[in-house]
């Protein structure tokens, strides 16, 4: 997907759902200045290339009793593709992993990872980190305050 993909229109109706996904048809039309059924097949077709992969809610942390975050570096014993491929399947199946990125750098994984407080992330910590294959250390950093926190990308 090129830059060149996008005009100012489709860029101003990406910002715009961005930040509100539930933003009815009209509003949207009415915010880029063009009408409800060429707004609508923008969407479409926006949907259709894949630059809108879905919409979702998010939820406050705090209310689903999810408030503290951790980052956890990994480093695996080894860079063959079975243990990356044996690691990568097993982190997928955590559910209190919200992000898993292979790195560049000291650590081979970062991890974001969303527990109840420090000794929910124990239980976390022992019944599944601590049981992931081809892990050689692992560091965790305890995040202390959000101050930003944004899922919109700049179009």
């Amino acid at each position: 997907m090129r830059e060149v993909d996008l005009d100012q229109i489709d860029r101003r109706i990406l910002t715009v759902l961005q930040k509100s996904g539930r933003t009815s048809s009209a509003e949207l039309s009415d915010l880029v200045n063009l009408s409800p059924s060429a707004c609508h097949r923008r969407v479409q077709r926006l949907e259709a290339d894949g630059f809108i992969k879905g919409y979702v809610a998010l939820l406050d942390p705090k209310k689903v009793s999810r408030p503290t975050t951790v980052f956890v570096e990994i480093t695996l014993s080894g860079q063959a593709d079975e243990v990356l491929d044996a690691f990568e399947k097993a982190v997928a199946r955590v559910p209190d992993v919200l992000e898993c990125h292979l790195m560049a750098g000291t650590a081979d994984y970062l991890l974001k990872v969303v527990a109840g407080d420090t000794e929910d992330f124990a239980r976390i910590h022992r019944k599944y980190l601590a049981t992931l294959p081809g892990v050689a250390q692992m560091q965790s950093s305890f995040a202390l305050r959000t101050v930003r926190d944004t899922t919109a990308l700049p179009v």
